[in-house]
């Protein structure tokens, strides 16, 4: 990237939270979120200059839109500053991200606010699930079927055993995995649960179908949450450090970034990847975009990845992608411990979408918050010994959208 983008600071909420069962809604996540991550940041309101918001269907689930005004409503202190919001369905806070650190990077705006926020659990499962369905192509695809993201990514693993084979062994370890990785995050929603013996196999009494192949721990939770992130540009942050004390060579900037974006309907992306080495040629390209932008030869040069894994059989798809395995070989890093704490690159020590949580808005906002803090060494019980170089991939209905970013300490790689 042109000049680095620091992340300051920032803060989520407790993503276990039910926040229709409080009386709470989306204006007290912004309240609660915003205040917390300006703190953490050690920046005043009166010097943001831009405000990104990321959503998916605050218009669907809580009847409400303009969600740029409502930040503003909720935290007064930003009346007056440019925002916008921003949807590309479970990538959403990627973009916002993305837009943000443009703005700096042009030089219009030294601080940027980003804010995602998604209220999830105020409606039944069966209409969250219809909600969400939204993010597909609507009335073309996935039709008659209960849940839909349940049904396409299990069409994706279809897809997948069809191609290379896929034993239901190589999903139930990632999650075991994610799972574990989650128990140790006092914010996950996942941290305090318990899993019998068999609920990582193939066990219809205690881990029953969902659709396909994929199991009741192989599929994501629905969850409400916020999560925001200050970040800056060169100008702001050497006196921002001057007054703060900070070593701007061990604060995170991000190095890096890829965005593209797919063809819609499932069924033609898969079928256009027919002749392809990658299921996601374009998810590979953001990926390879991110790591060329910030100088890294490629998977061998991180440290920690946060990926999305809202499904096992996505994690799976996506640590191909990433280049930590061939196309076809995922299974094989998950059983060997590769992704594990210890292992060559760990893989979301945060728990990732499947144990810590999933609000959609929110996640890639979280991702990129999860991975300054672990490459400033202020992940806490989920922290990677000696991480200075992060990845994140976050995705957008079924692979569509796909954004990378690549977050380092201090202002290169």
């Amino acid at each position: 990237m042109t000049n680095p983008v620091y992340v300051l600071g920032g803060a989520q909420t407790d993503f276990a939270r039910n926040w229709s069962k409080e009386g709470l809604g989306l204006v007290d996540m912004f309240a609660e979120t915003v205040p917390a991550a300006l703190a953490d940041a050690r920046v005043d309101d009166r010097e943001v200059g831009v405000i990104h918001v990321s959503n998916l269907a605050g218009e669907l689930f809580a009847g409400q839109a303009q969600l740029g005004g409502m930040v503003v409503a909720a935290v007064p202190g930003l009346d007056g500053l440019p925002s916008t919001r921003h949807e590309a369905a479970c990538a959403s806070g990627s973009t916002a991200i993305l837009a943000a650190s443009a703005d700096i990077e042009s030089g219009r705006y030294d601080v940027a606010l980003v804010v995602g926020v998604e209220l999830m659990r105020n409606v039944s499962a069966q209409t969250a699930a219809e909600y969400l369905g939204t993010a597909a192509w609507a009335g073309r695809e996935a039709l008659g079927v209960k849940y839909p993201w349940p049904a396409l990514f299990a069409d994706i693993a279809q897809e997948y055993a069809r191609r290379y084979g896929l034993d239901h062994a190589h999903l139930g370890r990632f999650a075991e995995i994610a799972f574990g990785n989650g128990s140790r995050n006092g914010l996950a929603q996942t941290r305090d649960w318990d899993f019998p013996a068999g609920s990582f196999d193939e066990n219809d009494e205690v881990n029953p179908i969902v659709e396909g192949m994929l199991r009741k721990t192989d599929c994501g939770r629905i969850t409400d949450g916020g999560a925001a992130v200050v970040l800056a540009g060169p100008k702001f942050a050497q006196a921002w450090a001057q007054r703060t004390g900070a070593d701007l060579d061990q604060e995170a900037t991000i190095a890096g970034f890829g965005h593209r974006t797919a063809t819609l309907l499932l069924a033609d992306k898969l079928a256009q990847s027919a002749d392809r080495d990658y299921l996601f040629p374009h998810l590979r390209g953001a990926v390879e975009d991110a790591y060329r932008r910030a100088g890294l030869d490629g998977v061998a040069d991180l440290d920690v990845a946060e990926i999305h894994d809202c499904f096992t059989i996505n994690g799976l798809v996506t640590l191909e992608h990433i280049g930590l395995a061939d196309p076809g070989k995922g299974g094989e890093v998950v059983m060997d411990g590769s992704i594990e704490r210890g292992g060559r690159l760990p893989v979301n020590p945060s728990g990732g979408l499947m144990s810590q949580g999933h609000p959609v808005g929110a996640t890639g906002v979280r991702m990129v918050l999860d991975s300054a803090r672990q490459v400033t060494g202020r992940a806490g019980d989920h922290q990677v010994d000696n991480a200075r170089r992060a990845l994140t991939v976050n995705i957008g209905g079924s692979f569509t959208t796909a954004v990378a970013t690549v977050v380092v300490r201090g202002s290169g790689a």
